[in-house]
């Protein structure tokens, strides 16, 4: 038997292989999932509006920012000028509640403080919290769970913006207005002057990193939730890492029980880098157990107590030097296919969001996608997946055009945008 299909063979058993959904079927279930958050129907895409719209701060404002993402904490000033925007100071921390547990006033407290230190000449704050929110029509928003490993205890029900103001206020710091957004509406935004040169109908952003999420804009009348907008059409936020409507496998199941919030999250847990490597693990010691690697093989895997989603993308493309040949084009297929799998379920996501929108019909003005994340940027295995599929079945089947387009520290930039924007 050939090594590729003793690989195909073993992830078919286990539900695993990247043909194991129909991208059509998938994608169509995306768009239900999406009407129906829109409705507020109670499917498994929150759909949250951000009540924020699209455009470009006045130059010679400035906007203090601060970006709590899933494994980094930024605070950083923003300057607009006409030429663009220009971050002005930067400074990086870990994310609390990364290393440790931590609670969420502690958070709160290491928030203001950071914040503290770069709202000399500021006009507004603009907080990017990459996690489930609720957002309120004054544009904070109201936490609803975490993810991607961090713990805050207490943290749910507490508007963000409104805690972190509170303790600015305590610090003596100036009150200014502020906005909250996702890190994915951050990272569209990055891209609104792209709009300028007409060769776009659209914009979306994407998250593939710690998490995967994605935003687009919706015309309000679809937002049969809000009884009155107020505006003709504004961002959304789909928090797509919760869809629930796609096949899962055995390792899939797996590692949703190591988990610290098992049942929740099914779609990131299936595409995004906080899990890819574990998810490789998984299915590289199950094919140990079954006997599809030697001896010396199936040692080696079990003795990998961690496997990073950048090291898992490396066995992905190139055979690992310290397994046999067998073993070696085995381990590749393996990890190969779950990286497959992950730019299949993007482009599942991606291809639902122009349905929806109905935009990328011209392939001369197509629909681009602002994109970030770990994943998206360094993936070798995933971005070529990735750009397969959205040939082979987002336009050659559907008709629609994307192109992905990636800025330079999108989420601070786009954080600043939504603040002097909006407030």
């Amino acid at each position: 038997m050939r090594q590729y299909s003793k690989a195909e063979a073993f992830l078919a058993r286990h539900g695993m292989e990247p043909n194991a959904f129909s991208l059509p079927a998938v994608t169509a279930a995306f768009v239900d999932e999406m009407e129906r958050g829109l409705a507020g129907g109670g499917g498994s895409l929150d759909m949250i509006p951000t009540y924020l719209a699209c455009g470009l701060p006045e130059p010679g404002r400035r906007a203090a920012v601060i970006d709590a993402g899933g494994t980094n904490f930024r605070a950083s000033r923003v300057l607009f000028t006409e030429h663009g925007p220009e971050i002005e100071y930067v400074e990086r921390s870990p994310m609390p509640g990364t290393e440790k547990p931590s609670t969420w006033q502690e958070f709160i407290d290491f928030s203001a403080h950071k914040l503290y230190r770069v709202m000399d000449g500021a006009d507004a704050l603009g907080f990017c919290f990459s996690f489930r929110a609720e957002i309120t029509p004054e544009r904070d928003g109201r936490v609803i769970s975490l993810s991607k490993g961090v713990e805050l205890d207490g943290c749910e029900g507490h508007l963000i913006c409104s805690d972190v103001s509170a303790a600015l206020k305590r610090l003596g710091a100036p009150v200014l207005p502020s906005v909250l957004v996702n890190d994915t509406t951050a990272v569209l935004l990055s891209g609104v002057s792209l709009l300028r040169t007409g060769g776009y109908d659209s914009l979306a952003g994407l998250v593939c990193g710690t998490g995967e999420n994605t935003c687009c804009s919706v015309d309000s009348g679809k937002i049969s939730k809000l009884a009155s907008p107020g505006m003709p059409s504004m961002l959304v936020n789909l928090e797509s890492g919760c869809f629930s409507v796609c096949p899962r496998g055995d390792f899939d199941s797996e590692l949703d029980a190591l988990t610290s919030n098992p049942g929740d999250h099914l779609y990131e847990k299936m595409c995004s880098g906080a899990y890819l490597g574990e998810l490789c693990r998984l299915t590289l010691k199950g094919a140990a157990r079954e006997g599809l690697l030697t001896d010396e093989g199936a040692e080696r895997i079990h003795s990998i107590a961690v496997l990073s989603s950048a090291d898992a993308d490396e066995l992905a493309i190139n055979a690992p030097r310290l397994f046999s040949k067998r073993d070696a084009a085995l381990i590749r297929d393996l990890c190969h296919a779950i990286f497959s799998r992950a730019a299949r379920c993007v482009c599942a996501n991606l291809s639902a969001i122009l349905i929806l929108t109905n935009k990328g019909l011209d392939p001369a003005r197509p629909a681009c996608i602002c994109a970030d994340g770990s994943v998206i940027r360094y993936s070798r295995a995933f971005s070529s997946e990735l750009n397969h599929y959205m040939d082979s079945f987002t336009r050659a089947v559907l008709g629609r055009h994307a192109v992905l387009n990636i800025v330079e520290d999108s989420t601070t930039l786009g954080t600043a945008a939504a603040a002097l924007i909006n407030c």
